[in-house]
């Protein structure tokens, strides 16, 4: 029989399909608290009230977000959070690139102390350092200002970006170095021109976790912007529809689900360069 009559598939081993199958239950596992919120966003009042709650909803409504969107500081707030979020990717990823390189790349006294200290503020708990925060913003004039907020997540965002960057920084060659100021480029030049498209993939993974760590922040946002509601962020606006009395699922539920949009849109536009950039750095 000719070998070109048909491709034999070869059966799956067993500890493949275990595996697929675990896999796919950690994703489901993972991905049903998302899809109870959206759903709960979708529900109508009496179902989301219900003692006998069901994962589906026969008559869904869109009554929660109108709800949302008509609370007339939702606008102010969500531009908040991009701002907040938004200043501590950029000045966070600059600042870690720069540090990373540094400490790779020079040699000077208590370089490893200073990447030991890298390392323990990073296992330091925020909420231990809350309050001492407060006491210094209240010092500095920040309360009730978006740059309280700004601040703290640049100083909990530099000591993973600069560790992680620093790997990416060192696996480019120094003879690459070396070929460009052979052929003229100054150090500004090869830094930025050469260096950072390379470290780009490790920037992008970083991003994302300075991303989330400041849209998501409530602690902060609580603690810090006191009396000025206009300076809030997106977290703050789940206490419009939660009331200790008689709190608004729905509204929260819905409240939630937009705030997830941004996130999933700012993973969509950095997936292909996240893939690599937690995959590895460059190679010689």
């Amino acid at each position: 029989m000719s070998l070109l009559h048909g491709v034999v598939r070869r059966p799956r081993r067993p500890w493949r399909l275990a595996a697929e199958t675990t896999a796919l239950l950690v994703a489901v596992v993972v991905a049903f608290p998302l899809y109870w919120m959206v759903l709960g966003a979708f529900k109508p009042a009496g179902e989301i009230e219900s003692t006998a709650p069901r994962p589906w909803t026969a008559s869904p409504t869109l009554d929660s977000f109108r709800r949302v969107f008509g609370q007339q500081e939702f606008g102010r707030y969500f531009l908040n959070s991009l701002v907040v979020a938004g200043s501590v990717v950029i000045a966070s990823g600059l600042i870690a690139f720069l540090a990373a390189t540094a400490v790779t790349r020079f040699r000077f006294r208590f370089r490893t102390t200073l990447l030991i200290m890298f390392l323990v503020a990073q296992m330091v708990p925020v909420e231990a350092l809350t309050i001492p925060l407060f006491f210094l913003m209240r010092d500095a004039g920040q309360l009730n200002t978006l740059g309280s907020l700004i601040l703290p997540h640049i100083a909990f965002s530099l000591p993973f970006a600069i560790w992680m960057l620093r790997g990416f920084v060192k696996a480019v060659p120094e003879a690459l170095e070396e070929a460009a100021y052979i052929d003229g480029a100054s150090r500004a030049r090869f830094l930025w021109q050469i260096l950072f498209p390379l470290v780009l993939p490790g920037l992008v993974a970083t991003s994302v976790f300075s991303f989330i760590s400041a849209w998501n922040d409530f602690l902060f946002a609580k603690s810090f912007i006191i009396s000025d509601t206009s300076q809030s962020t997106l977290p703050m606006a789940l206490l419009v529809f939660y009331k200790p009395d008689e709190p608004d699922w729905g509204g929260v539920m819905a409240a939630s689900t937009v705030m997830t949009i941004p996130v999933l849109i700012f993973f969509v536009l950095v997936q292909r360069r996240l893939v690599s950039g937690l995959g590895g750095a460059v190679k010689d």
